[in-house]
């Protein structure tokens, strides 16, 4: 879980996504608008906390815009500083105001049902150089009879646009688009047990538009 992970350190953000998030936002910052970064499934917040803070010390707070949407609202407690909001919502549901530089999911994506659906909306919600960074295994999602999507859609994944790390399991997008998956959502698994990173995680299933009335995605190859 994401909760109450740092900004940086052995359990940041920079060690899970393998990026220098203050470096990312400085070197976005000096148009005429301010970079607007937003964290999916952020926790508490803290790791934003931090950023806003740093970014107030460097004399940037009025160049950067951060938002962080979590389901629960269980955020730090005391005033935020003026550049981050904390919103409570959910990743499949929430529409935003505009486009992001930046938008990250530090395994947030585990627990989420319509995880193809999410990958879509965070593409889509960036800017024209945008970049989108999370946390992702491919493994999590299945076909109507449970069995991996497989290698299929991996190529899918990128065929779309998405760069995916297999050994690292992350997952990455460059510049707005708007993705379409050929491939409906069927549910939910929420009892289906710890992930890679040892923590109880969620499936998701989807079966293929294309082969909609055999069921299921395409076999793995």
């Amino acid at each position: 879980m994401n909760r109450e992970r740092s900004l940086s350190g052995s359990n940041g953000y920079g060690r899970e996504l393998g990026i220098d998030i203050m470096a990312e936002l400085g070197s976005r910052t000096g148009a005429s608008t301010p970079v607007r970064w937003l964290d999916l499934c952020c926790g508490s917040g803290r790791a934003l906390v931090e950023a806003a803070m740093l970014l107030g010390e460097r004399g940037m707070a009025e160049q950067v815009e951060i938002i962080g949407l979590d389901l629960v609202d269980y955020f730090v407690g005391g005033p935020l500083p003026s550049s981050l909001r904390l919103i409570s919502g959910s990743v499949t549901g929430w529409e935003p105001d505009g486009r992001f530089d930046l938008i990250t999911c530090v395994h947030g994506l585990h627990y989420v049902g319509d995880k193809l659906g999410a990958l879509s909306r965070a593409a889509s919600w960036l800017s024209g150089d945008g970049l989108f960074l999370a946390n992702f295994d491919v493994r999590s999602i299945r076909r109507a009879n449970g069995a991996p999507a497989g290698r299929r859609l991996t190529a899918q994944l990128r065929a779309q646009g998405f760069t995916y790390d297999s050994a690292r399991r992350r997952i990455s997008y460059h510049g707005h688009r708007q993705v379409q998956f050929p491939y409906r959502y069927l549910g939910a698994d929420d009892h289906a047990g710890p992930n890679y990173t040892g923590q109880p995680a969620v499936d998701s299933f989807y079966e293929s538009l294309r082969q909609a009335v055999s069921g299921g995605l395409p076999e793995a190859e």
